[in-house]
């Protein structure tokens, strides 16, 4: 049991490095061998994919934030501040056009 648990935490933690056919062989090896049900091979398969997908999810955030970071260090704009500025001139050039 404690190996079957041990090769299940590999899945989940190598799901970052491989593709999803990977680890559905993986869990049919241990289906095959009778460490898991086909039942419970789905479950982990779930759960593993679900903590795959949360886990590119914190990566992308974490570099969008670090990407952020950056421009503010280097005194870059970010695009909504552009998206902001862009606004605010076009209704300073509406005001300049009514009044003349």
């Amino acid at each position: 049991m404690k190996n079957t648990i041990g090769k299940a935490v590999s899945l989940a933690f190598g799901l970052a490095m491989v593709g999803k056919e990977q680890v559905e062989r993986g869990v049919e090896e241990l289906v095959k061998k009778g460490d898991l049900t086909k039942d419970e091979a789905k479950a982990w398969i779930d759960a593993v994919v679900t903590q795959g997908k949360e886990a590119e999810a914190n990566v992308e955030r974490m570099a969008r934030e670090r990407l952020n970071e950056l421009l503010k260090e280097q005194g870059l704009a970010t695009q909504e501040e552009v998206d902001l500025l862009k606004k605010r001139i076009e209704a300073l050039e509406q005001a300049h056009q009514q009044q003349h």
